[in-house]
């Protein structure tokens, strides 16, 4: 592994991999960041994306069935791994354990 470390942009690819299951793969990837983040992204820094978070042990892939609809090719399908999802989880317990840490008058600020 290269690194285990996870930036914004990987974990949000990460955890649109891990809500579409068996269809995720680049452009449905793609789809579900941009739907969430509400911003526009290049397929190609998806698929950057992707394969970073292979090299790195947060995801593995494999190819999918040839359909008609792409004339014979086959979709590489992304997974989280057990590794992948423990990351995710360490990230999402110390934002949480940050946010409560913020007085709510700081928060207040904000309205």
């Amino acid at each position: 592994m290269k690194g285990d470390s996870l930036g914004e942009f990987e974990e949000l690819v990460l955890l649109a991999t891990c809500s579409l299951g068996e269809e995720a793969y680049a452009n449905t990837i793609k789809d579900e960041v941009e739907t969430h983040s509400q911003r526009t992204y290049n397929l190609s820094a998806i698929h950057a994306a992707l394969y970073r978070l292979e090299d790195k042990g947060f995801l593995s892939s494999h190819l999918g069935d040839p359909t008609q609809k792409r004339g014979g090719k086959r979709k590489r399908i992304f997974q989280p791994t057990s590794y992948g999802i423990k990351s995710l989880k360490k990230n999402r317990e110390m934002r949480e354990s940050l946010w409560q840490n913020i007085p709510a008058s700081t928060l207040n600020l904000a309205k």
